[in-house]
């Protein structure tokens, strides 16, 4: 069972330890603070790799793109983000391992260009809110033996090794992070080598969604939204397609999944037009919540000015924009949809599931329904349940009661 969470803005002792002594490190110059500066980030991330690793695989608009969200992003966590020391040592190990690793891959497709060019089955997206859904149909679905789904090691580690050593460090990842938050399984289940969302691939190219959940940067979400997304998903989907042929499961679908693509799904659409999309649904009110409640999570641990009003107004103001731009996106789309209901779902899964597969076109196997109760019943182990619990305490005493 989880830690009581007290408050949305709750953080573990531990947190504040490791801020004390990073601010002590750094002011006594024990060791130096970590730099936020773009050009001195790159000098650091590309250490051991050639120049021209920067652009394997890559149109030139992608690389200049990549370096103007860094700077921007710079900018915005510096000026904006209020940080604590934990906060500034998280963005500078982010922004360093996104700049490695997208030099590491241009590597690896420079020397096999091919990689990136995989061919793939139609993928199945699935788009939503975050906490309408998204992730219980996504795993649902993955689990189907029919389906291939990215493990989260490889969301956040996605250079392929052999022999393969990302699902341990996902899971000392994961340790670390459980340390720090102890509610972060009662928002989103973790496991290092369970299929999640590829939130990580969008991270590593840059794109806000990943930041913009943790930090306060209305600057650099401004850009990302106004900005057009399409090297972003030209990264992921040279990254999907080199993954899949690691992985040797090009030839069947694989089941994608993070909320932003309901605020870009025009331009993933582009990169996969023959895809099958799943669309979850939830109240407005219950997804405002439960997202303020994620955000305010994250965001508490890495700084110490955070209000919950001004999280409460911008996600109200970002759920808005990303129904309107779904809705776009699904209306210049020809394809086949089939919509979800969160409250239905929970009702009667398999019910739903059945009615899924009939509107996607899709065989549905007794070993895919087999594997699908099997998925249902660890979740049913787990402490996601938890966060229901943890809502309703904090509404019993403020504007968040149902």
């Amino acid at each position: 069972m989880a830690l009581p969470r007290p408050h949305p803005l709750a953080r573990a002792s531990l947190v504040d330890r490791l801020d004390r002594l990073l601010s002590l490190g750094w002011g006594k110059g024990w060791m130096p603070p970590p730099p936020l500066d773009p050009e001195e980030l790159i000098r650091r991330g590309a250490r051991g790799h050639l120049p021209e690793d920067e652009s394997g695989g890559r149109v030139p608009e992608d690389v200049t793109d990549f370096r103007e969200r860094l700077e921007a992003l710079c900018e915005a966590v510096v000026s904006e983000a209020s940080l604590n020391s934990v906060g500034m040592a998280f963005a500078y190990g982010l922004m360093v391992r996104a700049i490695r690793q997208r030099f590491a891959l241009g590597a690896l497709w420079r020397r096999n260009p091919e990689l990136p060019e995989t061919g793939i089955a139609p993928p199945i997206i699935v788009a939503g809110q975050m906490r309408s859904g998204t992730t219980r149909i996504h795993r649902l679905l993955a689990a189907d033996p029919a389906h291939a789904s990215t493990r989260f090691c490889d969301s956040w580690h996605p250079v392929p090794e052999k022999p393969d050593f990302r699902p341990l460090r996902g899971g000392l990842q994961l340790f670390m992070a459980r340390r720090l938050d102890p509610w972060i399984d009662t928002i989103h289940p973790f496991s290092a080598a369970r299929a999640d969302e590829e939130l990580g691939w969008l991270a590593g190219a840059l794109d806000h969604s990943a930041y913009e959940a943790q930090w306060h940067i209305p600057s650099f979400t401004g850009l990302g939204e106004a900005r057009d997304p399409a090297p972003i998903y030209r990264e992921l989907a040279r990254i999907l397609r080199t993954d899949a042929a690691h992985r040797g499961n090009a030839g069947r679908p694989r089941v994608l999944k993070t909320p932003q693509f309901a605020e870009d799904l025009a331009a993933i659409l582009e990169q996969f037009p023959n895809a099958r999309l799943v669309i979850s649904r939830r109240c407005d009110r219950e997804t405002l919540r439960s997202s303020v409640s994620l955000v305010a999570n994250q965001m508490a641990i890495q700084s110490d000015k955070v209000d919950l009003d001004v999280i409460e107004t911008e996600w109200e103001r970002k759920l808005a924009l990303r129904s309107d731009r779904m809705a776009a996106g699904l209306a210049g789309f020809k394809g086949p949809v089939a919509e979800v209901h969160f409250d239905e779902l929970g009702a009667n899964w398999q019910t739903e599931i059945e009615r899924i597969y009939a509107e996607l076109g899709l065989p549905l196997s007794d070993a895919a329904m087999v594997a699908m109760q099997r998925e249902m019943q660890a979740g049913e182990a787990g402490s996601h349940k938890e966060h229901a619990k943890h809502l309703n305490e904090f509404g019993k005493n403020s504007r968040w009661a149902a």
